[in-house]
């Protein structure tokens, strides 16, 4: 049976509530959901003529010294933009796959459109190098602040892991939490080494930036 985290719990990612090996980590799954709440009433769906909300799902792969090392380089893209982040310990919309081929960002939902899993995060723990210590799961609302957007107008928001068999692990739900008001983006939960194992924390912590580079300058060098 899934565990459901409350703020600041943390579960070993290898065994279940009574403490069993029951998980195969070979490879995990990080959902990430949510929807957007509807404006109800005759004027609510004439009126809402909104932005719709694209929820960004990021990682940050850091090193023993709670770091991201490698923050990748910036290559130009066909239509002459400069992008950075490149291949590098940073997974989001712009850089999906890993160099190591042992994380990766399956795509970019743009609406949260669906039921289950809006976005994910898949990763092979066992194959991690060594001197990955810890991921950091981020959430971003794209622009957020210019769509007057934020955490609040958003219900069912929650992140899961799965295991390589599909076996729910545990699952951290957001909903009804008045502190997400005015938020844009968050650290959602980290995965890091322990003894061994890999534990898996739920953090919540929001923060009113829509950038989740913002949040990355605390982690880089």
């Amino acid at each position: 049976m899934a565990i459901n985290l409350q703020k600041g719990q943390t579960i070993d990612l290898r065994k279940n509530d009574r403490g069993e090996s029951v998980y195969d980590l070979s490879q995990v799954t990080i959902g990430l959901g949510w929807d957007v709440r509807k404006q109800g009433g005759f004027f609510g769906k004439i009126f809402n003529k909104e932005a719709e909300y694209d929820l960004d799902a990021v990682a940050f792969l850091l090193d023993g010294n709670g770091k991201v090392a490698n923050l990748g380089r910036t290559v130009q893209t066909n239509d002459g933009r400069q992008m950075g982040l490149y291949q590098g310990d940073v997974i989001y919309f712009n850089s999906m796959q890993h160099p190591s081929g042992h994380i990766w960002l399956t795509g970019d939902n743009r609406t949260g459109a669906g039921d289950g899993d809006d976005e994910q995060i898949i990763v092979k723990l066992d194959q991690l190098d060594e001197r990955y210590q810890k991921i950091i799961f981020i959430v971003t609302i794209y622009m957020g602040r210019k769509n007057n957007q934020h955490f609040g107008m958003i219900d069912n928001a929650f992140i899961r892991a799965v295991d390589a068999r599909g076996k729910e692990i545990t699952k951290y739900s957001l909903s009804g939490d008045a502190s997400m008001n005015g938020m844009c983006s968050m650290v959602f939960a980290e995965a890091y080494r322990h003894n061994g194992d890999w534990k898996f924390r739920a953090l919540g912590e929001p923060n009113h930036s829509d950038s989740f580079v913002d949040i990355l300058q605390r982690y880089s060098y």
